[in-house]
Protein backbone atom coordinates (compact mmCIF):
# COMPACT_ATOMS: atom_id res chain seq x y z
CA UNK A 1 0.00 0.00 0.00
CA UNK A 2 1.28 3.47 -0.83
CA UNK A 3 1.31 6.37 1.63
CA UNK A 4 0.07 9.77 0.43
CA UNK A 5 2.19 12.86 1.15
CA UNK A 6 0.03 15.50 -0.51
CA UNK A 7 1.52 18.29 -2.61
CA UNK A 8 5.29 18.12 -2.17
CA UNK A 9 8.41 18.92 -4.19
CA UNK A 10 9.49 15.29 -4.09
CA UNK A 11 11.16 13.97 -7.24
CA UNK A 12 14.10 11.65 -7.74
CA UNK A 13 16.77 12.11 -8.91
CA UNK A 14 17.05 15.86 -8.48
CA UNK A 15 20.37 17.08 -9.90
CA UNK A 16 22.47 19.53 -7.92
CA UNK A 17 23.32 22.35 -10.29
CA UNK A 18 25.84 25.10 -9.57
CA UNK A 19 24.86 28.20 -11.52
CA UNK A 20 27.71 30.60 -12.26
CA UNK A 21 27.77 34.24 -13.36
CA UNK A 22 30.05 37.25 -13.36
CA UNK A 23 28.94 40.42 -11.60
CA UNK A 24 29.27 43.91 -13.10
CA UNK A 25 32.95 43.99 -11.99
CA UNK A 26 33.84 40.63 -13.55
CA UNK A 27 33.86 38.85 -10.18
CA UNK A 28 32.61 35.23 -10.30
CA UNK A 29 29.57 34.19 -8.30
CA UNK A 30 27.84 30.84 -7.95
CA UNK A 31 24.77 29.37 -6.32
CA UNK A 32 23.39 25.91 -5.70
CA UNK A 33 20.12 25.11 -7.48
CA UNK A 34 18.40 21.78 -6.97
CA UNK A 35 15.23 22.45 -8.96
CA UNK A 36 16.30 22.11 -12.56
CA UNK A 37 16.90 19.88 -15.52
CA UNK A 38 16.57 19.59 -19.27
CA UNK A 39 13.69 21.80 -20.39
CA UNK A 40 13.56 21.12 -24.13
CA UNK A 41 15.97 20.16 -26.88
CA UNK A 42 19.23 21.98 -26.10
CA UNK A 43 17.60 23.91 -23.26
CA UNK A 44 17.85 23.85 -19.48
CA UNK A 45 15.16 24.96 -17.06
CA UNK A 46 15.87 26.00 -13.45
CA UNK A 47 13.74 27.54 -10.70
CA UNK A 48 15.63 30.46 -9.12
CA UNK A 49 14.30 33.23 -6.90
CA UNK A 50 14.91 36.76 -8.14
CA UNK A 51 16.61 37.94 -4.93
CA UNK A 52 19.73 35.82 -5.54
CA UNK A 53 22.83 37.74 -6.60
CA UNK A 54 23.48 35.12 -9.27
CA UNK A 55 20.03 35.74 -10.76
CA UNK A 56 20.57 39.51 -10.72
CA UNK A 57 23.88 38.96 -12.53
CA UNK A 58 22.46 36.67 -15.21
CA UNK A 59 19.53 38.98 -15.87
CA UNK A 60 22.04 41.74 -16.64
CA UNK A 61 24.51 39.64 -18.65
CA UNK A 62 21.98 37.23 -20.25
CA UNK A 63 24.51 34.37 -19.89
CA UNK A 64 25.39 31.81 -17.22
CA UNK A 65 27.05 28.46 -16.64
CA UNK A 66 25.68 25.36 -14.97
CA UNK A 67 28.27 23.05 -13.46
CA UNK A 68 27.32 19.62 -12.18
CA UNK A 69 27.97 19.16 -8.45
CA UNK A 70 30.00 16.06 -7.69
CA UNK A 71 30.87 13.87 -4.71
CA UNK A 72 34.35 15.36 -4.33
CA UNK A 73 32.98 18.89 -3.81
CA UNK A 74 29.84 18.39 -1.70
CA UNK A 75 30.86 20.88 1.00
CA UNK A 76 31.78 23.64 -1.46
CA UNK A 77 28.62 23.06 -3.50
CA UNK A 78 26.46 23.16 -0.38
CA UNK A 79 28.27 26.29 0.83
CA UNK A 80 27.38 28.30 -2.28
CA UNK A 81 23.77 27.32 -1.66
CA UNK A 82 23.53 28.37 1.97
CA UNK A 83 25.54 31.60 1.79
CA UNK A 84 24.26 34.60 -0.15
CA UNK A 85 26.48 36.55 -2.52
CA UNK A 86 24.41 39.58 -1.52
CA UNK A 87 25.98 39.44 1.97
CA UNK A 88 29.22 37.46 1.37
CA UNK A 89 30.70 38.88 -1.84
CA UNK A 90 33.70 36.50 -1.79
CA UNK A 91 31.69 33.29 -1.25
CA UNK A 92 33.04 31.86 -4.54
CA UNK A 93 36.61 32.02 -3.23
CA UNK A 94 35.59 30.95 0.29
CA UNK A 95 34.10 27.83 -1.23
CA UNK A 96 37.52 27.05 -2.68
CA UNK A 97 36.39 27.57 -6.26
CA UNK A 98 38.43 29.08 -9.07
CA UNK A 99 37.11 29.99 -12.51
CA UNK A 100 38.05 30.13 -16.14
CA UNK A 101 36.01 32.32 -18.47
CA UNK A 102 33.73 30.21 -20.63
CA UNK A 103 34.81 29.69 -24.21
CA UNK A 104 31.30 30.30 -25.56
CA UNK A 105 29.68 32.68 -23.04
CA UNK A 106 31.04 35.33 -20.68
CA UNK A 107 30.37 33.36 -17.50
CA UNK A 108 32.65 31.41 -15.13
CA UNK A 109 33.41 27.75 -15.68
CA UNK A 110 34.22 26.37 -12.23
CA UNK A 111 37.57 24.63 -12.59
CA UNK A 112 37.00 22.23 -9.69
CA UNK A 113 33.73 20.79 -11.09
CA UNK A 114 34.42 18.48 -14.05
CA UNK A 115 31.29 19.11 -16.16
CA UNK A 116 29.81 22.43 -17.25
CA UNK A 117 27.07 23.76 -19.51
CA UNK A 118 27.52 27.23 -21.00
CA UNK A 119 24.14 28.88 -21.48
CA UNK A 120 22.39 31.95 -22.87
CA UNK A 121 19.25 33.24 -21.19
CA UNK A 122 16.04 32.64 -23.14
CA UNK A 123 13.51 33.74 -20.54
CA UNK A 124 12.99 34.41 -16.86
CA UNK A 125 9.63 34.79 -15.16
CA UNK A 126 10.19 36.75 -11.96
CA UNK A 127 6.76 35.78 -10.59
CA UNK A 128 7.50 32.04 -10.74
CA UNK A 129 11.31 32.08 -10.80
CA UNK A 130 11.32 29.92 -13.92
CA UNK A 131 14.47 30.38 -15.98
CA UNK A 132 15.06 28.85 -19.40
CA UNK A 133 18.45 28.88 -21.09
CA UNK A 134 19.82 27.67 -24.40
CA UNK A 135 22.71 25.27 -23.92
CA UNK A 136 25.50 26.65 -26.10
CA UNK A 137 28.20 24.18 -25.12
CA UNK A 138 28.83 21.26 -22.78
CA UNK A 139 32.37 20.65 -21.60
CA UNK A 140 33.83 17.92 -19.44
CA UNK A 141 37.26 17.38 -17.98
CA UNK A 142 39.17 14.54 -19.62
CA UNK A 143 39.43 12.87 -16.20
CA UNK A 144 35.71 11.97 -16.41
CA UNK A 145 35.78 10.61 -19.97
CA UNK A 146 35.90 7.03 -21.17
CA UNK A 147 36.37 6.47 -24.92
CA UNK A 148 35.78 10.21 -25.45
CA UNK A 149 32.36 10.23 -23.73
CA UNK A 150 31.29 11.45 -20.29
CA UNK A 151 31.41 8.51 -17.87
CA UNK A 152 28.94 8.98 -15.01
CA UNK A 153 30.96 6.58 -12.83
CA UNK A 154 33.94 8.94 -13.12
CA UNK A 155 31.90 12.17 -12.97
CA UNK A 156 30.23 11.05 -9.71
CA UNK A 157 27.39 13.60 -9.83
CA UNK A 158 25.25 14.05 -6.76
CA UNK A 159 21.50 14.30 -6.43
CA UNK A 160 19.48 16.14 -3.80
CA UNK A 161 17.10 14.15 -1.59
CA UNK A 162 14.30 16.68 -0.89
CA UNK A 163 12.62 14.47 1.69
CA UNK A 164 15.58 13.91 4.00
CA UNK A 165 17.74 16.88 2.93
CA UNK A 166 20.72 14.77 1.93
CA UNK A 167 23.05 14.69 -1.04
CA UNK A 168 23.26 11.24 -2.60
CA UNK A 169 25.76 9.84 -5.08
CA UNK A 170 24.33 8.14 -8.13
CA UNK A 171 24.54 4.36 -8.12
CA UNK A 172 25.56 1.62 -10.48
CA UNK A 173 24.22 1.08 -13.99
CA UNK A 174 21.10 -1.09 -13.78
CA UNK A 175 20.09 -1.31 -17.43
CA UNK A 176 20.57 -0.12 -20.98
CA UNK A 177 18.19 2.59 -22.24
CA UNK A 178 16.34 2.01 -25.52
CA UNK A 179 17.43 -1.62 -25.38
CA UNK A 180 16.35 -3.54 -22.28
CA UNK A 181 12.64 -3.01 -23.02
CA UNK A 182 13.09 -4.94 -26.25
CA UNK A 183 13.71 -8.07 -24.17
CA UNK A 184 10.09 -8.24 -23.00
Amino acid sequence: MKKNFGKQTYLYPMPVLIVGTYDENGHPDAMNAAWGGIHDTNQIGICLSAEHKTVKNLLKSKVFTVCIADEAHVKACDYVGIVSGNTVPDKFERAGFTATKGEFVNAPVINELPMCLECELVSYEEETGCLVGNIINVSADESVLTDGKIDVSKLKPITYDPVNHNYVGLGAIVGKAFSDGKLI
